[in-house]
């Protein structure tokens, strides 16, 4: 378990740093938060002083009874939980949608098609040959343009639910390769082994359907959506919450576009690609054939109502009521109050009620006699804010708290400067935590593969956080290590 700290520093700008790894022996809530607990009091750090907590979708974390977050919020009630910005906008779109059982055999099918196509090299340089003669031909009948960064090579990528965007990505490869993919499961088809043989006619049969590329499509449109919203979570490690909440908006009021108006434009999309790939298109009109069960068991449907109803919208559905239940009653509130201190546009997000309210999250950072004292304070803040030249073009929250440590107002204004900092601290992105993962694959690697854990940890502080590793002499490194225990020599 990887564990980064979130806080803001005295010049106001926010910072997050890996504190180290631990090793657990079990994955429970209660086992996470002991370990949790004990590399905190290793550094002298404490639960207590803790005003935010964020982790993935997994449930020992985000359970509401026995989870994680739940047993340190029982211990300090300050300690609010936010899922996983970046997680959600991506990796929940796809869980979620996998809830309907024709996007679950969609993406089993793409899971088959990707393990066959890429299971040697082989069939790699197969794909990447018929891809090639696909794009010769192309421009010479003048389908494709050509020019620099144009038709450059690219192959089928495993999706995985541990790699932001690997879905989209694999998809979008899967839309542009789909003859090469063809042409390579013909090719396994006739020269393959009785079993791959099999699997590859299946899979052919399978993608070779109005069904398949329309649910290719809808979900190529869905994950593209938010797929720019992802890339800027896991770039802006300083991202905040206000820009967090309204990336989340912009999600939402997009796909409530495309519930409403977006079925049209799809339909001719994939009509579209059928034609260009000879796959037979559905009468929208005509009777939905169930395939594998007896119509007489079956509901009498046209196309239309199938796909339009029980697949466009219901997938869709689904992804908004996911997002609109993502957060708790609570968190929508305390989410919402604080966008109130976002100094975009002149301040015009500012709402006292709803910033002394935030305030009220916290008692133990605001007794009574600070609220009494911020209503007041607030209102000199807010008319100071717009009077003040240098205030008046910040955009986010981040570029506040600097702006008001540089110009010393968070002297003046102590009780809006907390908020501020709390603000700030409730992580919404946990793109730091994934990237020391990532790490270890450079430091424990196949000629240190047994490597113990201290030692790793140790590494990975060091290579994780290179700014403050480069920043120590050689003489403060060579002293420390003399002074350790007792050397024949000087080092």
């Amino acid at each position: 378990m990887a564990l980064v700290l979130r806080y803001v520093n005295k010049e106001g700008i926010i910072i997050e740093r890996f504190l180290g790894i631990v090793h657990v022996a079990s994955t429970t809530a209660l086992s996470l938060k002991h370990a949790i607990e004990g590399l905190l009091c290793e550094h002298n750090l404490s639960l207590s002083n803790l005003r935010g907590q964020g982790y993935d979708g997994a449930s020992n974390m985000q359970g509401d009874i026995n989870g994680l977050k739940t047993l340190i919020l029982i211990e300090n009630k300050s300690a609010f939980y936010v899922h996983c910005f970046a997680h959600q906008l991506q990796l929940t779109l796809v869980a979620v949608a996998k809830n309907h059982i024709n996007i679950a055999e969609f993406f089993y099918v793409v899971s088959n098609l990707v393990t066959i196509v890429e299971g040697s090299c082989k069939r790699r340089d197969a794909l990447r040959d018929a891809q090639f003669a696909k794009i010769k031909e192309d421009l010479e009948n003048g389908v494709r343009r050509s020019g620099q960064g144009l038709n450059q090579e690219t192959n089928l990528k495993r999706p995985g639910d541990t790699s932001w965007g690997s879905y989209y990505g694999t998809i979008l490869n899967l839309i542009l390769m789909f003859s090469a993919v063809v042409d390579v499961l013909e090719i396994i088809e006739e020269d393959g082994l009785s079993d791959q043989k099999v699997e590859a006619r299946s899979i052919m049969r399978s993608i070779l359907t109005f069904e398949f590329v329309f649910a290719l499509h809808l979900m190529k449109n869905i994950l593209g959506i938010t797929n720019e919203l992802s890339i800027a979570l896991q770039k802006k490690k300083n991202q905040d919450i206000v820009n967090a909440m309204d990336l989340v908006k912009v999600s939402k009021q997009w796909l409530q576009v495309m519930r409403d108006d977006g079925w049209a434009s799809l339909l001719v999309e994939v009509s579209l690609f059928c034609n260009s790939h000879v796959i037979p298109i559905l009468d929208m009109e005509a009777m939905f054939v169930v395939s594998g069960r007896s119509r007489r068991n079956t509901q009498k449907n046209s196309n239309l109502h199938h796909y339009r109803v029980e697949l466009f919208c219901t997938v869709i559905d689904m992804q908004l009521q996911e997002l609109n239940n993502r957060f708790s009653e609570v968190n929508t509130d305390l989410l919402l109050c604080m966008a109130c201190l976002d100094p975009s546009n002149s301040f015009v997000a500012f709402d006292k009620e709803k910033l002394i309210r935030l305030a009220k999250f916290y008692p133990s950072n605001f007794l009574g006699t600070d609220i009494l004292a911020l209503d007041s304070q607030l209102q000199n803040y807010i008319f100071d804010m717009r009077s003040n030249d240098f205030f008046l073009e910040l955009q986010g929250v981040s570029k506040l708290d600097e702006k008001l440590v540089s110009t010393r107002k968070h002297e003046t204004y102590p009780l809006v400067y907390l908020l501020v900092k709390l603000a700030l601290t409730l992580p919404v992105a946990t793109a730091t935590v994934e990237r020391s993962f990532s790490a270890m694959k450079y430091i424990k690697n196949k000629l240190r593969n047994r490597m113990g854990d201290q030692l790793m940890n140790d590494c990975l502080v060091v290579y994780i956080e290179k700014d403050i590793a480069c920043s120590i002499d050689n003489e403060t490194i060579m002293h420390r290590f003399q002074m350790m225990k007792t050397r024949r020599r000087q080092l």
